[in-house]
């Protein structure tokens, strides 16, 4: 959390795959999260937050059937809402929409409770290459590019998947990004 607060940039277990992280508030750590991903900062990141309450601080309307998404969903899904607000503008989508998912596992949950804002989690990858299922799986580039690299799962051998993704327009539509 100190790391995250002094605009540091981590690796973390989320509640699907390792993600780097950092403050999705502050655009200069957002900025050190695209260098070390080696990733154009045209594409737009997703972010973590731990509650429902705290998805809805940074979006200015969120659709009635996201929240069933939220509910309904049997495994973490990340949902794209437009007219994001109070988010480092270089994480957004060029349209002004983000990504965002309420984490259900214990220690990104944890993780972004203390840290009581918004956190970037993108897969622990360099650009263009597969996102790693776990830790053994991250590339040496980035354990010695972050700021901070976490204890938790480290040992965890299960394999891990990306959220599916779903993108919602104002009036409700779902289109289905990654199932």
């Amino acid at each position: 959390v100190e790391v995250l607060r002094q605009g540091g940039t981590i690796l973390y277990p989320t509640d699907t795959i390792w993600g780097i992280g950092c403050d999705a508030t502050n655009p200069d750590a957002v900025r050190k999260v695209y260098e070390i991903k080696r990733r154009e900062d045209t594409k737009a990141l997703i972010c973590l937050v731990d509650s429902p309450g705290r998805l809805q601080r940074y979006v200015r309307y969120v659709p009635e059937v996201a929240w069933d998404i939220i509910d309904l969903a049997t495994k973490p899904t990340t949902i794209i809402l437009n007219g994001a607000a109070g988010l480092a503008p270089n994480l957004l989508a060029e349209d002004g929409s983000v990504g965002l998912r309420v984490t259900s596992e214990v220690f990104s949950k944890t993780l972004c409770y203390r840290f009581q804002k918004a956190i970037v989690s993108t897969s622990a990858n360099l650009s263009g290459e597969p996102a790693p299922q776990t830790f053994a799986d991250i590339d040496p580039a980035i354990l010695e590019a972050v700021d901070y690299v976490c204890l938790s799962r480290q040992r965890d051998t299960s394999r891990h998947e990306p959220s599916s993704i779903v993108k919602l327009d104002p009036s409700g539509e779902v289109q289905i990004i990654r199932p």
